[in-house]
C-alpha cells in the first residue's frame, strides 16, 4: 500500500480538498474546456438554442472528463516512472481507484447527456469517445494511434449538427476538418514526450516517426485542414478570407517550420507549438464562422 492508501490523522475536511484538487487536474483541464467551449460556440453557431445547447455541451464535457481521468488512472505507473510532474495520480494527490471511478462515472453521465441529444447523435458521440478510451488503454502504443483522436475530433461536428431539428448529417467538410485538427493534435500531443515515450516501449505512429519527421509533418494535416474548411463549403468563399487564411496558415507553417531544428534550449518546442496554435486558431474561427453550414 502506497501513501495515498495510508489512513490520515488530518479530518476528512482537509483531506477532501487535496483529492479534489488531484482530480481537477488529473481531468486535463485545459484541453477538455477547451474543447467543451468551442464545441459550445459551434452550437450557438448552429442554431442550437438554450436547453439544447447546454445539453451538447455537457455531453462533450462528460466525455472529456472521462477521457482524461481514464489517461492518468491507465498511466500512472508509466507516468512515475518518467517523472512526469504535471500527473497528479502518479504524484499520489489522487489514488488510481478514485481516478478510475471519476472516468467510469464521467462516462456513464457522458451516455445519457449524449443519447439525450438523439439516438443517432448520442450513438456518433459516443463511439467517439470510446475510440479515445481505446486510445488510452492499447491504440497509443500502435501505428494507429492516430485514428482515435480523428475519430474523436470527427465526432463533435457530428455531435452539433445531428442534435439540430430533424437531425441533419454534417457537412463532409465539417467531418473532414475535424478529423485533420485531431491529427494534428495527436502529433502536437505527442511530440514532447516521444523520447520518454520510446524508453516506456510506446511505439504510437509519431514515435515510429521520430521526433525530427513529426516535427516536420506537424503542419500538413492543419494546412488540409485550412484548404478544407475554406474551399468545402457551398459557394464561393471571398477574396479576404482566402488570403487571411493562406497569411496565417503560411506564418503558422513558417514557425512550425523554424522550429524543426532543435536546439538545447529547447526553445524550438515553443515555437512549434506557436505556429500550431497560430494555424490551428485560423481552422477554427473559420468553422465557426461556417456554423450555420455544418449540416
Amino acid at each position: 500500500m502506497d501513501t495515498t492508501d495510508r489512513p490520515s490523522a488530518s479530518s476528512p475536511a482537509v483531506r477532501l480538498p487535496r483529492a479534489a484538487r488531484g482530480l481537477l487536474l488529473s481531468c486535463h483541464p485545459g484541453p477538455s474546456g477547451a474543447v467543451t467551449v468551442l464545441i459550445a460556440v459551434l452550437a450557438v453557431s448552429s442554431g442550437l438554442r438554450g436547453g439544447r445547447c447546454l445539453l451538447v455541451a455537457a455531453a462533450v464535457l462528460a466525455g472529456q472528463l472521462s477521457v482524461g481521468w481514464c489517461n492518468d488512472a491507465f498511466d500512472a505507473r508509466r507516468d512515475a516512472d518518467a517523472g512526469r510532474t504535471g500527473k497528479p495520480v502518479a504524484l499520489g494527490l489522487v489514488n488510481r481507484g478514485t481516478a478510475w471511478g471519476a472516468a467510469a462515472g464521467a462516462l456513464l453521465l457522458c451516455a445519457a447527456l449524449s443519447l439525450a441529444c438523439g439516438a443517432v447523435a448520442g450513438a456518433v458521440h459516443l463511439g467517439g469517445v470510446a475510440a479515445a478510451w481505446a486510445y488510452n488503454l492499447k491504440l497509443k502504443e500502435t501505428a494507429l494511434s492516430w485514428l482515435p483522436y480523428a475519430t474523436g475530433f470527427a465526432a463533435l461536428p457530428c455531435l452539433v449538427a445531428l442534435s439540430l431539428p430533424g437531425s441533419p448529417w454534417p457537412a463532409w467538410w465539417a467531418v473532414s476538418a475535424g478529423a485533420l485538427l485531431g491529427v494534428a493534435a495527436h502529433l502536437c500531443d505527442v511530440l514532447p514526450d516521444i523520447e520518454e515515450d520510446l524508453r516506456a516501449g510506446v511505439r504510437g505512429l509519431p514515435q515510429r516517426w521520430g521526433a525530427a519527421r513529426t516535427r516536420l509533418l506537424l503542419p500538413l494535416p492543419l494546412v488540409a485542414a485550412t484548404a478544407v474548411l475554406a474551399l468545402g463549403p457551398p459557394g464561393r468563399p471571398g477574396g479576404r478570407t482566402v488570403v487571411a487564411l493562406a497569411v496565417v496558415a503560411l506564418c503558422g507553417t513558417a514557425a512550425t517550420a523554424v522550429g524543426a531544428v532543435p536546439r538545447p534550449d529547447g526553445a524550438w518546442r515553443k515555437t512549434a507549438l506557436a505556429g500550431t496554435v497560430a494555424v490551428a486558431s485560423a481552422d477554427v474561427a473559420l468553422l465557426l464562422a461556417q456554423g450555420t453550414g455544418i449540416a
